[in-house]
């Protein structure tokens, strides 16, 4: 099967692999050359999963992966399956931005063939694969949808650094904008993800879309409720680990975990995608209220305890989204950086897995773990491997750590005579 994925960003190029694995010739599109020309080198651009790594050479020098730009698209016109993976985010007032994932809609019903399946993975608002991009595809390539070319919609459900296993591990949910569109796409992840995956087909686009909305904004609804319980905790002397451990003991509680906010790709943009387009809904935007409200919470903890941060030197600890991923998309180390700034600090950076340059281009001052650099406080805020084991002496002047994942230890840090606060602990 001929097979064209628009989009060879951090899950789109691992979805081509994945495709081309299973015998399937594939042509990745994307509009950054650079991405292009290595991927046509036989080298993955993504450095976020050894599987992807490795893989890609092979898959290139056997001729089943091959990558172009928009000003080469011929091999799109030959595609019988379409899979667009190309985000749709919001914007820094929280509105949905289409103006990328239009851009190469246009560019492929500029370039699609008669008979040809388009499937969606990007996120997106219930509706916008029939009413928006269905229209668009009509419109640009002549052809009518359902009898000329097909559409469907299946959310990509899988983290950055575990892509393949995440493919394997959870049902891919099917729905077409009709029954011929739904059977085409079942039939399509039937044969290019691994034998024995699950394909669960459900009745229509806008169900599929709706279900990749509920289950991510279950995520922050959920997560907000543990900052809830976590900021009542702290004003009553509980520690809310023990609290949540003890209530997962229960089958029916699965209370996730407090933090100092919710990054990423998903959870901190599609509940707007809910909200943004039905105000009828409460308790979703409650909830992104709460999360987003988590950073000055922590600086008031660290004010509670040392007094003002007027001119004192604080450092965030990682600005990657979670651990272990060099990805800082929507971090929360943006938010706590801005409320640290209000609040008089002086605001340094850590991570290992962005330079120095990065880290100013951020707004924040870099700061290396092997300086005498003096710092007051140091809020944990990407659980890094490299972090879990850190030795406090190695922080200089440091009076206060505070564990915004609830992730280390406090013993090293009470024998070092250091100060240690968790997100209600």
């Amino acid at each position: 099967m001929k097979i064209a994925v628009v989009g060879l960003g951090h899950i789109g190029l691992p979805l081509a692999v994945q495709y081309a694995s299973r015998g399937h010739n594939v042509l990745g599109v994307d509009v950054a050359p650079a991405i292009v020309e290595a991927i046509n080198r036989g080298e993955s651009p993504h450095a976020d999963e050894q599987t992807l790594i490795d893989r890609v050479h092979g898959l290139v020098a056997d001729g089943r992966l091959r990558a172009t730009t928009w000003e080469d698209p011929a091999g799109v016109r030959e595609a019988e399956v379409i899979v667009v993976i190309v985000p749709v985010v919001v914007d820094a007032e929280r509105q949905i931005d289409f103006n990328p994932i239009d851009a190469a809609t246009r560019d492929i019903a500029a370039n699609l063939g008669r008979d040809a399946l388009v499937i969606y993975e990007t996120t997106l608002p219930v509706g916008t694969t029939r009413d928006r991009f269905g229209p668009m595809l009509a419109t640009v390539s002549g052809m009518e949808l359902d009898r000329d070319f097909f559409l469907a919609f299946s959310p990509e459900r899988v983290l950055v650094g575990r892509v393949f296993a995440d493919l394997r591990r959870y049902p891919k949910i099917v729905g077409g904008t009709s029954d011929e569109s739904t059977r085409r796409a079942v039939e399509f992840y039937r044969s290019a993800l691994d034998p024995g995956t699950e394909v669960t087909q459900v009745a229509s686009a806008e169900t599929a879309e709706m279900t990749k909305l509920a289950e991510t904004t279950y995520r922050d609804v959920n997560i907000a409720y543990a900052n809830e319980l976590a900021r009542y905790a702290a004003r009553h002397g509980i520690d809310i680990m023990e609290v949540i451990d003890a209530a997962n003991s229960q089958p029916y509680s699965h209370i996730h975990q407090p933090g100092v906010g919710v990054g990423g790709h998903c959870i901190p943009v599609y509940p707007h995608f809910l909200f943004n387009t039905d105000p009828e809904l409460r308790l979703p935007p409650l909830a992104r209220e709460i999360n987003e409200g988590m950073a000055a919470f922590t600086v008031d903890t660290i004010e509670d305890r040392i007094g003002s941060l007027d001119g004192q030197s604080v450092l965030v600890l990682g600005v990657a989204y979670r651990g272990d991923v060099k990805e800082d998309a929507f971090s929360s180390a943006f938010r706590l950086r801005d409320e640290l700034l209000a609040a008089g600090a002086r605001v340094f950076a850590h991570d290992p897995y962005f330079d120095g340059e990065h880290l100013r281009n951020l707004g924040f001052e870099p700061y290396d773990l092997g300086t005498d650099e003096p710092i007051r406080v140091a809020v944990l805020q990407a659980a890094h491997a490299a972090y879990l084991e850190l030795d406090p002496a190695s922080l200089s002047g440091l009076e206060l750590f505070v564990d915004g994942r609830n992730a280390v230890e406090k013993a090293p840090y009470e024998r070092a005579g250091v100060g240690y606060v968790g997100i209600g602990r």
